[in-house]
């Protein structure tokens, strides 16, 4: 069964993603049921970082200008952190990871699209960082470079606020 794919509908265009339920069952499933709930909807970019990042998933940033927007938790807590042998996926541009506190089993409905090829923050990888791979950006790349390149304040908060208008998952 092939794995399912998301369209993401941004105030900047759209983009595609495959989500790897296959090789990330739990961390992949978890993000297919909230964006399957209409969770993501109408959120914000809350962290954007050129030559690093887009982050995105905090249910505080309906309001883009929320001082909390990075800190919530989906409806259902955390999940487990999931890395398995044979998914030893780095953080490159383009690929999906889970977002966390920095704390074990702290992941939830918040991640992150890395722009740059971010090896140290690979599970598998020496040091603290740990952020599994779940899925990738299979069209509309030029998008996520745009949101990337979008002027940001102090706290890496898109300016002028980029909003996620609808996720569709297929199938």
């Amino acid at each position: 069964m092939a794995n399912p794919t998301a369209v993401l509908e941004t105030s900047l265009g759209s983009f595609t993603i495959e989500l790897f339920t296959d090789l990330m069952p739990l961390t992949a499933n978890n993000w297919v049921k909230l964006a399957k709930s209409g969770f993501y909807d109408g959120l914000h970019f809350h962290r954007v970082i050129d030559g690093f990042m887009l982050q995105f998933g905090c249910p505080n940033s309906k309001d883009p200008k929320s001082p909390r927007a990075g800190t919530g938790d989906g409806p259902d807590g955390t999940i487990k952190d999931e890395h398995p042998a044979n998914a030893k996926l780095s953080n490159e541009p383009g690929t999906l990871s889970m977002a966390n506190t920095g704390d074990a089993n702290s992941g939830s409905c918040q991640f992150f699209v890395n722009t740059v090829h971010n090896s140290y923050l690979d599970w598998f990888s020496p040091g603290a960082s740990k952020h599994p791979v779940f899925g990738k950006v299979i069209a509309g790349m030029d998008v996520v470079k745009t949101i990337e390149k979008t002027p940001t304040d102090g706290d890496d908060r898109p300016r002028t606020p980029v909003k996620m208008i609808k996720v569709t998952v297929q199938p």
